[in-house]
């Protein structure tokens, strides 16, 4: 099967070609073939914008960007020569605001299966916000059963995020952001991204802005939590773009901010082994910030995985959606329930 993954920090539609294995009720898996299809200047725009679209024009993008998705998968599988039994996609997040019961994901699963004659899974959000849950993080189930050895998981996306075992409770919430903040300050720079955090490296940090960010009210709060990108649009974004400093001072400053986060929503975890996933990953900066504040034990996997356990774990979602089975945690997005989330379209 196939998982498909499009993350706030718009780098991309990651695909993955996955297999997965039962035995004695334990889950194995691997990944088989992996690809990233880069978004276009014009998808890059109407993305990073569409939460302010009215709802018609949402409607028509959720079938455009699914025509766009069925493309780039025929792509991939024709040229890996895969043999697809169904696949699982996260779509791309318009708009995520779980206060107000509402999330929106585009790439029209009908449309996809349609297009490619094979059943598509996705939605997996809506029904837990009609459970009374924040429809996220919904990683955190692969977290469990395939990734167990270790404590703690942290994915270092548009957002940081992180998911652990508490007593056998499997609990997890979104950090703060990331990728979604540092990969903006360096394309003010004329960069796509701060190559291994080089930018920020050359910039000194202001202890200033970092306290005002740490400030914010959402970083006080407990609860089953998620951030959506209105979040840092209305309150992350504004602090940090008044401030009159040169780009790799902002860089550095928001890479410290966002390692003292992270650190400091690991520390009461017990354990201490930490998977580190995503993006992030490859910003050295932000790596040795973490590694200073934080006494955890860092683990940083292989390349398929950095990039493409998102898209790992949506498969894997998609296959207990197939099977019947939990795949949201309630302990998780604090829905009345563990359900089994996800709808499927037969071509």
């Amino acid at each position: 099967m196939i998982g498909l993954m499009s993350g706030t920090s718009l780098d991309g539609v990651d695909l993955a070609y996955c297999r997965f294995t039962l035995e004695k009720g334990q889950w194995g898996h691997s990944i088989e073939q992996t690809q990233t299809f880069g978004y276009p200047d014009k998808w890059q725009s109407v993305l990073r914008n569409a939460q302010d679209l009215p709802e018609e024009s949402l409607d028509s993008l959720h079938v455009q960007l699914g025509d766009y998705f069925a493309h780039v998968i025929e792509s991939f599988i024709e040229t890996h020569a895969l043999d697809v039994d169904f696949i699982a996609s996260h779509g791309h997040t318009a708009i995520h605001r779980p206060e107000e019961g509402v999330t929106r994901q585009l790439g029209s699963g009908s449309r996809m299966s349609h297009l490619l004659g094979i059943p598509v899974i996705n939605d997996f959000r809506s029904k837990d916000l009609r459970l009374g849950g924040q429809g996220a993080p919904l990683v955190p189930i692969g977290d469990r059963f395939l990734f167990s050895d270790y404590d703690i998981c942290v994915n270092l996306g548009g957002f940081a995020n992180l998911s652990y075992s508490d007593s056998g409770t499997r609990k997890a919430f979104d950090i703060c952001p990331l990728n979604m903040a540092l990969d903006e300050v360096a394309q003010v720079a004329g960069k796509a991204f701060d190559d291994h955090g080089q930018m920020a490296r050359t910039g000194s940090v202001s202890t200033r802005l970092v306290k005002q960010l740490n400030g914010l009210p959402y970083y006080s709060s407990s609860g089953p939590k998620s951030l959506g990108r209105e979040w840092y649009l209305e309150s992350f974004r504004p602090i940090w773009k008044d401030r009159q400093m040169p780009m790799n001072h902002l860089a550095a400053s928001l890479a410290e901010h966002a390692a003292i986060q992270i650190a400091s929503a690991m520390e009461p975890v017990e354990g201490m082994n930490a998977l580190f996933t995503g993006g992030g990953a490859y910003h050295d900066l932000l790596m040795e910030r973490i590694a200073h504040h934080s006494e955890k034990d860092i683990h940083i996997p292989g390349d398929a995985l950095i990039q493409y356990k998102e898209a790992l774990v949506f498969a894997f979602l998609g296959v207990l959606r197939w099977r019947n089975e939990v795949n949201v945690l309630a302990s998780v997005t604090g829905a009345s329930k563990d359900h089994c989330s996800g709808v499927i379209h037969r071509a």
